[in-house]
């Protein structure tokens, strides 16, 4: 056999780009698209001014977020700060690096985040991290008004 149809036999082709066949018809791409920077690389870049504010917001919005809970349903609410906040974390990890191994928690997206935030209160990504994000209020209502534009226009 030749070179070339022994690597369309294995799935192989000589266009990069090319999808390959699979049993039962699915076709798959050789080579993946790259996944979307993870929101603890958005809050990396963001902070350190190499993404700009609306394509955090973006990746905010369909990213998870990890919140701790209490034993009833909702937000857990700092107030000893200047205005009321609530902790949330980029990862798992994070979360975890604040209110320890056996702490409660609930996962939403960013855009779910905006949606029920309550009005008055901002949050803070990532507390112990070391590119700790704060929004306050202000900024909470900022993200809300860019996420109506951009699905209302």
């Amino acid at each position: 056999m030749c070179p070339i149809t022994l690597c369309r036999m294995y799935g192989y082709d000589q266009n990069p780009g090319a999808q390959q066949q699979m049993g039962g018809g699915y076709e798959q791409p050789l080579y993946p698209e790259p996944s979307p920077p993870s929101l603890a690389d958005a809050v990396r870049a963001f902070t350190t001014g190499s993404l700009s504010a609306e394509d955090f917001q973006q990746i905010f919005a369909t990213s998870k977020v990890y919140c701790p809970r209490g034993d009833n349903p909702g937000f857990l609410a700092l107030h000893n700060t200047q205005q009321p906040v609530i902790p949330m974390f980029t990862t798992l990890k994070e979360l975890r690096r604040y209110a320890g191994k056996e702490s409660k928690y609930f996962v939403i997206t960013g855009a779910e985040v905006i949606d029920l935030l309550p009005t008055g209160y901002g949050f803070v990504l990532d507390m112990e991290g070391d590119h700790r994000m704060v929004f306050d209020a202000k900024a909470v209502e900022q993200m809300v008004d860019f996420a109506m534009r951009r699905m209302y226009g």
